[in-house]
């Protein structure tokens, strides 16, 4: 019993060690957030709290208009989240209850796709997003990104786990393939749907390269180039100022994430969900 009680110590002390290696870089971009400027280039350095957290959180969120940015990010994070979704759900119970030709095909195909990453691609999108007229606006940080290789995988692995004579059964009583999905396949799915949304909202809340690249007007760009803004605008940079703004940028996916992080969890669980 010793024995086993001096293990389990070990274990949560090393557990311990390992979330504070992971939470240091936060930890100190918060300290640094809350310094002057003279406070973070003294020698030595000072981790402790300093005293300009207010100013430099009003200058981040005022002066750099990183409030305008988040709120970018936001509105496109929600959009292309919901409808990626919802087109990633009809595309998964198309491939699982529908037959047509060439369906295995048609599914490899798509996760064939997922080895292409955005930078390959993104001469030719932005060549198609121009010539459609749409450069410079939020339907072009949006419709690239409205289909998912990720969430038809993980609906089509999900539906497959689902019995089919719960759709033979929905089929008997007069049940069409809406109605069969709003009442069946729906509440059955809410972790694969709280799992998929949570990655694809943090996805966009990331994006920088093609934002970076279609869109000109400061009042319409994204978070993540916003903060690379501040920097470009300082002839010398004030680190507590740029903190402040990675520590704001940060909460929006991390409420998300706290707030989803057990159906997270449960979502990649391809069995049937209870």
């Amino acid at each position: 019993m010793r024995r086993k009680r001096s293990h389990t110590i070990l274990i949560h002390l090393a557990l311990i060690i390992v979330v504070f290696l992971l939470l240091s870089p936060v930890m100190i971009a918060f300290t640094k957030s809350t310094q002057t400027r003279a406070q973070i280039y003294h020698y030595p350095p000072i981790f402790g709290f300093g005293s300009s957290m207010i100013q430099n959180y009003t200058a981040a969120w005022n002066d750099f208009h990183l409030g305008m940015y988040m709120r970018n990010s936001l509105l496109i994070a929600v959009v292309v989240t919901v409808a990626k979704t919802i087109l990633s759900m009809f595309a998964g119970m198309a491939i699982v209850y529908f037959d047509f030709p060439l369906k295995n095909a048609v599914f490899y195909f798509i996760l064939f796709t997922l080895m292409m990453p955005t930078q390959v691609l993104i001469i030719s999108l932005f060549n198609l997003v121009s010539n459609f007229g749409l450069g410079n606006t939020y339907a072009a940080l949006t419709m690239p990104f409205l289909a998912s290789a990720t969430g038809v995988f993980l609906f089509r692995q999900h539906f497959s786990s689902i019995s089919p004579n719960l759709a033979d059964a929905a089929r008997v009583d007069g049940a069409g393939p809406l109605r069969f999905m709003w009442s069946v396949l729906i509440p059955m799915s809410r972790n694969t749907i709280a799992a998929l949304g949570l990655i694809q909202f943090i996805y966009m809340w990331n994006q920088y390269l093609w934002p970076l690249v279609i869109i000109r007007q400061n009042a319409r760009q994204v978070v993540q180039v916003g903060l690379r803004s501040m920097m470009a605008q300082q002839d010398v940079t004030n680190w507590g100022v740029v903190m402040a703004g990675a520590i704001l940028a940060m909460l929006p996916p991390l409420v998300i994430f706290v707030v989803f992080q057990e159906q997270f969890t449960k979502g990649f669980v391809l069995g049937r969900e209870k």
